[in-house]
């Protein structure tokens, strides 16, 4: 891994365009714009207005690093979309970084046990994954904070993240609760942390999406193209 890696890292998963800039450890600049939509037109001006702000191009970086969510299933495609184009274009690898990483960037470490990490979801919902050592273990899922599967429940387990202290108290975990702040520069210091891994193992920027769109497919039937 290079030493001090340029980092430029960005969200649009949720409500917002954020984006920040690192330079190992260190945050050079951070940007959160809120809005519900028009994210696609607004990205690419803003980065490129935070790399002119530090002086910097997009020639100078060494990573780029994109939140997958879950989240808005157009939001997260909008950031994905961009960060494998860019990668492409400018020969460096796009690190893709969940939620679930993001929040459990924070949390203490636990002694050799399981973790179970929660993100808030629609309707009161929570969706969880299961890391271990670290490391995503299994899939994720949605389930009811005040009615977990009992067959989330294992030995020395932690639950960490979103409506933790409910989610622990029945499946006899301990917890840590935390939200989703600071999250460009969280998702460009877990990017970094993996680039100590060999370029194959690097997780690629792909989508999380736990559940189906809200969308319902259209009942009639597609038009007849005639050629």
């Amino acid at each position: 891994m290079l030493p001090d890696p340029l980092v430029l890292a960005f969200d649009t998963s949720a409500a917002h365009c954020a984006a920040a800039l690192l330079k190992g450890d260190q945050t050079l600049a951070q940007h959160t714009d809120l809005m519900t939509r028009g994210q696609a037109e607004h990205l690419m001006p803003m980065l490129e207005s935070m790399l002119a702000k530090n002086d910097l191009a997009f020639d100078d970086l060494q990573c780029l690093a994109v939140g997958v969510g879950p989240g808005n299933f157009t939001g997260i495609r909008i950031s994905v979309a961009a960060a494998r184009g860019l990668a492409l274009g400018l020969g460096i690898p796009a690190i893709g970084v969940s939620n679930f990483e993001i929040m459990r960037f924070a949390a203490p470490e636990t002694q050799g046990g399981v973790e179970l990490v929660s993100v808030h979801a629609p309707r009161d919902q929570a969706y969880v994954q299961q890391f271990r050592d670290g490391l995503p273990d299994g899939a994720p899922q949605q389930i009811d904070p005040a009615n977990p599967p009992k067959e989330l429940m294992t030995e020395n387990l932690c639950v960490i993240g979103h409506r933790a202290l409910d989610i622990a108290s029945h499946l006899g975990a301990d917890h840590h609760t935390g939200e989703l702040a600071d999250i460009p520069v969280r998702i460009g210091k877990q990017a970094i942390r993996h680039l100590g891994s060999t370029p194959s193992a690097l997780p690629r920027p792909v989508p999380v999406y736990v559940r189906p769109a809200d969308a319902a497919p259209p009942k009639d039937m597609a038009p007849v193209i005639l050629g």
